[in-house]
């Protein structure tokens, strides 16, 4: 009687050690090390940065499927304008001058 096993899949080793260290990461219990392995492991192979993507816009395309959850609800918080780099760079060398040369045209010398 032939029983039927699971086809064979061939990983690299890069393979084989992230799905070890994305059990470990989903249980909670890798350490900073392992993490770091499978930051590295992710930027290094290209066909698991692609995979890795792909899952997360998956998972984002569930959520916003499913709606904001009532818990996720943000309180009152103010919405941070964003500024152009020029107005940002702007504003920088404004309070230089205004720190470093104010103080010397608004004195009054005897």
């Amino acid at each position: 009687m032939a029983t039927r096993r699971k086809p064979l899949e061939r990983r690299t080793f890069s393979q084989d050690r992230y799905y070890i260290l994305i059990k470990r990461q989903k249980a909670g219990t890798a350490t900073f090390n392992e993490l770091e392995e499978l930051d590295e492991i992710v930027n290094r192979d290209a066909t698991i940065r692609e995979k890795v993507i792909l899952e997360s816009l998956e998972h984002e395309e569930l959520d916003n499927l499913q709606g904001p959850d009532q818990g996720d609800r943000v309180l009152d918080e103010p919405v941070r304008q964003s500024i152009g780099v020029i107005k940002w760079m702007r504003s920088i060398l404004d309070r230089i001058e205004n720190y470093f040369l104010l103080p010397v045209t608004g004195s009054q010398c005897f």
